[in-house]
């Protein structure tokens, strides 16, 4: 018979990885492809970016460049935004369009326009209220 052996289940303290850099510029790729669907400018994507426009377009062409900690953080954001939205919604592109519609959360504003005030905190605003609309899971 065999014996039994211990399994510790001690608790651990959460300690997330940072994003690495490989990982950033995936996102910065999946980005894009989210951008072109959310059907929004340039100048716009280095908005939610806070990247000037010869950057986004420089990192847009391939070019992709250091991506510091705050961008990771927008990324990640943006991410999870998307990923709410294909919860949410079950035709992709009910998700896409509503990112643009006006929102009786922020004050008959869009989304979009939210994030558009260029502060990770309006990417954060917009991820809550996705994150609280389709539950956690």
């Amino acid at each position: 018979m065999a014996a039994l052996l211990p399994v510790d289940t001690a608790p651990r303290d959460f300690r997330p990885s940072p994003i690495t850099d490989d990982e950033a510029a995936a996102m910065f790729r999946a980005a894009l492809n989210l951008f072109r669907l959310w059907d929004i400018t340039d100048e716009e994507a280095a908005t939610l970016l806070d990247l000037p426009v010869r950057t986004y377009r420089r990192w847009k062409a391939g070019d992709i460049g250091r991506i510091d900690r705050d961008s990771k953080a927008r990324l990640s954001n943006l991410m999870g935004i998307h990923k709410a939205l294909r919860i949410i919604f079950r035709e992709p592109q009910r998700g896409y369009a509503w990112i643009k519609k006006p929102n009786s959360a922020f004050a008959k504003r869009s989304a979009l326009e939210v994030m558009l005030g260029g502060e990770l905190t309006d990417l954060m605003r917009v991820r809550r209220y996705l994150d609280a609309e389709r539950g956690t899971w």
